[in-house]
């Protein structure tokens, strides 16, 4: 023991939080126990692990590591290892190690108790209707959230360490008999390839994993909703959770995927798909509305009523700038106070946002700067955009628009035309797993259509998702629609 001891000292050299307790096993064994303070919860440590042995329930035998597993130590999570460096990882987890004299194995029992957070309504996306249960940033909640949810043993997880230094939890998750084996081995793969010292967030494993890591448009989905990730892996997707993180990454993934909730699958079907028609709206306004603006009033006047054309042309009488000048001013400022919300207080945030979007728009209308149509495009922009409920895919639609103002004031609506062909080109030919990113509208599969434009009533979608490759595709059997009882007459 004398050398372990040794070995751990070495190991946790400069390491003011470390505990060393020695303790006698029956009276008579030398035991050396190991953790670290803050990771451990010590009501545990002192009424399961130490007390047992020392008063208690002390071994009648030598007092080794598998006798206090058998006989004095009443932990559910306790396991006996050789490997020191298995050892050094289980202390740095939160976990005991007892060394004990004259023994070569170490026993380990599981202790953990540092502070984490609550489980807590997610703050990136708002529930509506539906569980208001996000994940935290310990990896077992999450894996129970989703247990919870799926409880069939068919729900498989799979678990890694990745990172040399911090050593983060990765766990893969799928359903057995829904999700095609070839899917479960190429995340499989692509993790077990990633090489780095540390994991600080999902978003970490999501750039080394994604397909197309140089398009703005994300190929890898990321929630903090057990409920979205419930769903997903019902349709034949795998999930990863990391540790530290309350995000978890969904794949394959679609553009269509980033523009719908689940709300949209709570609600009744019909008032989802007029609620999803306007989230694709808000898209497309948020894209094309500004290099419209900037195409039209520039280049093709003549497109305009006259009176809208003259009521227009008043107002940017005294407008030092040209158009798209005075365009991308307003875009990247509004994009700044987007920003600084985000960044400040909630509170203040909020103010800022706002208030500052009214005073500055006002101040630069009144002083000739911009011009009051403008003003009332970039806002009407900039609402569209909150419609995007994925912040990673809004992010992309918002950048997207940028090079947009700038072919339309180059050349018109035919250099608008033209970009708008080239982004469709690129979201086409882009996969996420294998998966056509831009699936089932490119290449067409016209049975999946009825979750894309529109959000079918659940009894006719019997059958899921083609495109994820789920290997069981019957979901809901035939004969599901209600049918309410017809009338018998009059029963009062």
């Amino acid at each position: 023991m004398k050398e372990n001891e040794k070995n751990i000292m070495r190991v946790f050299d400069q390491c003011s939080d470390l505990i060393l307790r020695s303790f006698r096993i029956n009276g008579e064994i030398q035991a050396l126990l190991i953790c670290i303070d803050g990771l451990i919860n010590h009501q545990i440590v002192d009424e399961i692990v130490l007390k047992p042995p020392m008063y208690d329930t002390a071994p009648k035998g030598e007092g080794g590591a598998d006798e206090l597993k058998q006989e004095s130590v009443p932990a559910v999570q306790a396991k006996i290892t050789g490997e020191f460096k298995k050892v050094t990882e289980a202390v740095l987890y939160g976990e005991v190690a007892i060394f004990i004299e004259g023994q070569t194995d170490v026993f380990l029992v599981d202790a953990k108790g540092w502070t984490m957070r609550a489980i807590e309504e997610p703050e990136t996306q708002t529930v509506i209707r539906g569980p208001r249960e996000g994940f935290n940033e310990n990896i077992r909640t999450g894996t129970a959230m989703l247990r919870k949810r799926l409880r069939t043993p068919r729900l498989k997880m799979e678990s890694f360490n990745i990172g040399d230094v911090s050593h983060t939890s990765v766990v893969l998750t799928y359903i057995d008999g829904i999700v095609h084996d070839s899917l479960v081995q190429e995340v499989r793969d692509r993790l077990k390839r990633i090489v780095i010292d540390g994991v600080m967030d999902s978003g970490y494993i999501e750039e080394m994993i994604e397909d197309a890591p140089y398009s703005p448009f994300p190929t890898v989905y990321n929630t903090e909703r057990p409920d979205i990730v419930a769903a997903n892996l019902l349709e034949g997707r795998v999930a990863v959770l990391v540790d530290n993180t309350p995000f978890a990454l969904v794949m394959p993934t679609t553009f269509w995927n980033s523009v719908s909730v689940n709300e949209d699958y709570y609600e009744r079907f019909w008032v989802a798909t007029v609620v999803r028609w306007i989230r694709y709206l808000g898209v497309a306004v948020t894209m094309f509305l500004p290099g419209l603006y900037v195409s039209i009033v520039t280049f093709h006047q003549e497109m305009l009523p006259t009176s809208l054309l003259l009521s227009i042309a008043s107002a940017r009488e005294g407008v030092p700038f040209p158009v798209i000048i005075e365009v991308l001013l307003m875009e990247i400022t509004f994009e700044g106070l987007r920003e600084a919300g985000l960044r400040l207080p909630r509170q203040v945030g909020q103010a800022v946002s706002i208030v500052g979007a009214l005073v500055i728009g006002q101040a630069a209308v009144q002083a000739g700067i911009v011009s009051a149509p403008l003003v009332i495009v970039v806002s009407i922009t900039g609402i569209a955009s909150f419609t995007i409920p994925g912040y990673s895919a809004g992010l992309a639609v918002r950048l997207l628009r940028f090079p947009l103002i700038f072919a339309a004031g180059i050349a018109g609506l035919y250099g608008l035309t033209l970009s708008v062909l080239f982004i469709l080109l690129h979201v086409c030919g882009l996969r996420s797993f294998g998966v056509p990113y831009f699936s089932p509208v490119a290449p067409l599969t016209v049975s999946n259509l009825k979750d894309i434009w529109i959000r079918a009533p659940w009894w006719s979608m019997r059958r899921r998702p083609l495109q994820p490759g789920s290997s069981n595709q019957v979901r809901i059997p035939a004969g599901q629609m209600p049918k309410p009882p017809k009338k018998t007459g009059d029963r009062s």
